[in-house]
């Protein structure tokens, strides 16, 4: 950490429109200190946004044109010159004309005659004052930096984190990396859409649509935990695989838990992403899973990312399927309005099915993407994020 630096002669300007006064603060100042002079207010302000400005100013208040309390009073407002101290050096010694000076902005009031030892000792003072807190403000600001950086720095770690334990799960079924971007976008236009809407808009703050852009890659990251003879069994699965299947969701909420758990601190940024891990087949009819929420039971996080993930699954062009028609993947969404999908979500997506489309055909699975996927054993394919919205 830097010290202070006392070392250096320091500026006063002295501001008076009587040259005999100030010859004489020149005379008493400039052996210890830098000296620049003004006798207007006009120069005094002039001195003072220039690019070498004093490091205090002391100021008469009788002069014409412009009397020192406007100086005092333009400095203040002024963003380049209102930290410079000000001391007003006048012979109005009324206690309701020093009350003015320091209610504008000074630092001290002087006043005539003066007493030369008085007016140095002030003068240190105030310098010495005006050295300390540039010395906090440039700390402040070092400080300021620092932790932005560091901030940015911990995102950025948390980012990639994200999308690594995402990329984990996409790597083990049946959808490409696109798949995760369409989703996150999805969610992202429907919470936008949503944040002024009365139910939602209390949730959907900036920051928490943030968190769910970031977060909705990792809704089924709980197929990491899923028996390979199940995630990649080529058919359709017996009820029992079923049942174990349906445990990614919990599986994925747990992973998530006990990594918050390891760290030994509730993460913010983690609450929404075991929201959506869990919760995201929960249905609005109360016929979803892992707990059978119904209504507003289920995280909002969860009930948007239940139309993105669903309709993803339909338009999407797989080695064993191929892609559903745009139009004909809202048909049949519709008819899983206030049955699989809270309506209110549905109906936001209906309204925004363009920018759906959209984001669709921008991320859209070229043939490579699905040539790699061919090269591996295809996942179960009648689990689709729950392609069936029927009641």
């Amino acid at each position: 950490m830097m010290g202070l630096d006392f070392t250096g002669k320091r500026t006063v300007l002295v501001v008076d429109d009587t040259p005999d006064n100030l010859f004489l603060m020149k005379s008493l100042l400039q052996n210890i200190y830098k000296v620049k002079v003004a006798s207007s207010g006009e120069q005094a302000l002039h001195i003072a946004a220039s690019d070498t400005p004093p490091d205090l100013i002391l100021l008469d208040v009788m002069m014409p044109e412009m009397d020192g309390y406007e100086v005092c009073r333009r400095l203040k407002n002024d963003r380049l010159t209102l930290h410079i101290p000000v001391i007003f050096l006048t012979a109005k010694s009324a206690v309701e004309d020093e009350e003015q000076g320091l209610e504008l902005g000074a630092v001290d009031y002087i006043t005539k005659p003066i007493s030369p030892p008085i007016v140095l000792a002030r003068v240190k003072a105030h310098l010495a004052l005006k050295a300390m807190d540039e010395f906090l403000r440039d700390q402040n600001h070092f400080l300021e930096l620092e932790v932005a950086k560091r901030t940015q720095e911990v995102t950025a770690i948390q980012d990639v984190t994200l999308l690594a334990l995402a990329s984990l799960a996409e790597t083990r079924d049946g959808d490409t990396g696109n798949h995760l971007r369409r989703t996150q976008f999805y969610v992202k236009a429907l919470a936008e859409k949503l944040r002024d809407h009365p139910r939602f808009g209390a949730f959907l703050s900036t920051a928490n649509i943030e968190k769910l852009f970031k977060s909705a890659p990792l809704h089924d990251i709980g197929k990491v935990g899923i028996p390979d003879h199940i995630l990649l069994k080529p058919g359709r699965l017996e009820a029992e695989e079923f049942e174990i299947m349906k445990t990614h969701t919990t599986l994925g909420y747990n992973a998530i838990l006990n990594a918050e758990k390891a760290l030994g601190t509730h993460v913010e940024f983690l609450s929404i992403a075991l929201s959506i891990a869990l919760s995201h087949q929960e249905k609005w009819d109360g016929s979803g899973y892992p707990q059978g929420l119904a209504g507003d039971d289920i995280p909002i996080a969860a009930r948007l990312m239940a139309v993105a993930d669903v309709y993803d699954a339909l338009i999407s062009r797989r080695v064993y399927k191929e892609a559903m028609p745009h139009a004909l993947a809202v048909q049949t969404m519709h008819m899983g309005r206030a049955h699989h999908f809270d309506p209110d979500v549905l109906d936001a997506f209906e309204e925004i099915q363009e920018e759906f489309r959209a984001i669709a055909e921008r991320f859209a699975d070229s043939d490579s993407d699905l040539e790699y996927k061919a090269a591996v054993p295809r996942p179960f394919a009648n689990h689709a994020a729950g392609v069936s919205v029927s009641a």
